[in-house]
């Protein structure tokens, strides 16, 4: 027999019972849900009744490792971030016609758009990534809202922070032990080096004469062929109004197959994931209350994540499923 929809609903409601708060849980008629948690509610629906209908982004296992920064750092002159011996620093990029910096990428938009673009330099196999005509049309794609306007539009933080991303410059670096001899081991690069922006963020409805486009930059690319991060853009939209949330998803998609693979399970310390993840939290117990949180949303579209909560940390368990899921191969008639 058909499921109805509102028992379809049911898992996901469950879930989301759990991130609303206590007051709002002594009620005996449930509060109506935010925006917010309608997109989860949607998008766990959707990927629990067919998983296979996905809309495959990718991330760079780098920046699964180490990412960029949740809030603005202002005018600094480098931000960084540690994960064991690899450490991520970025510099702002120069607007040589102002003489400016113009500033550091943050937040969940150059989140989706390095989805985005590692999503198009997969598929393409090409540096040149074309952005296209209209701006409402990839505005749409990435999951932001092109019918607002305003200096807090989608369309004016989406070109700010497009600056920003392009423009910086991002490197890695790695502290190598090996035989009783220490090393290390760096990686410079810039996102995209070249390309033409012709939108108008406040009218990003109109399509313009000339397509934009980005040139990715040589290594930046080449970090992304080498071994991507298959994610599913529709957990990515209904996670996109946090930046954490994002990131660990993308962490646990990467994570959670790996300890699959090794058939034991694995504890990550919070203390670990603060440092991966958690500089911009004001202290340890921050991060973890705002972490376990994010857990329970990317559990509602990441269905086939399997972890328990344990004294100190979580614990990635060995039933977990990717993200992504292989299509069955069709079974052929002899």
């Amino acid at each position: 027999m058909r499921r109805s929809h509102d028992q379809d609903l049911t898992p996901a409601r469950d879930l989301l019972a759990d991130l609303l708060p206590a007051e709002t849980k002594s009620l005996r008629q449930p509060a109506p849900n935010t925006r917010a948690q309608q997109a989860l509610v949607e998008a766990s629906v959707a990927i629990n009744l067919d998983p296979f209908d996905v809309d495959a982004a990718f991330l760079a296992r780098q920046l699964v490792q180490c990412t960029l920064p949740h809030a603005n750092p202002g005018d600094v002159p480098y931000w960084r971030r540690r994960n064991g011996t690899l450490t991520l620093g970025i510099q702002a990029g120069m607007d040589f016609r102002t003489g400016t910096t113009v500033g550091y990428p943050y937040g969940s938009i150059p989140r989706l758009l390095l989805f985005w673009l590692n999503r198009e330099a997969v598929q393409t196999k090409s540096r040149r990534i074309q952005l296209g005509r209209s701006l409402a049309h990839f505005m749409r794609d990435i999951g932001l809202d092109p019918s607002r306007g305003g200096k807090r539009s989608d369309a004016s933080r989406l070109k700010d922070q497009m600056k920003r991303l392009f423009r910086a410059h991002i490197s890695f670096n790695q502290a190598l032990t090996e035989n009783g001899k220490d090393g290390e081991r760096w990686l410079d690069m810039q996102v995209a080096p070249k390309g033409e922006l012709w939108w108008d963020d406040n009218k990003p409805l109109q399509d313009d004469l000339w397509e934009s486009w980005i040139e990715l930059g040589e290594e930046f690319y080449s970090a992304i062929i080498a071994s991507p991060v298959p994610v599913d853009m529709r957990a990515l939209k209904a996670l996109k109004r946090s930046p954490l949330a994002l990131d660990l998803y993308a962490w646990a998609t990467h994570k959670a197959p790996s300890v699959a693979r090794k058939g034991k399970p694995q504890f990550i310390p919070w203390a670990s994931l603060s440092e991966q993840f958690g500089t911009d939290y004001a202290d340890h117990l921050d991060f973890k209350r705002k972490a376990k949180a994010a857990l329970k949303k990317i559990k509602l579209v990441y269905p086939g994540l399997r972890y328990a909560e344990a004294t100190g940390g979580v614990l990635i368990l060995p039933t977990s499923l990717p993200a992504v899921p292989m299509k069955p191969k069709a079974i052929t008639k002899g």
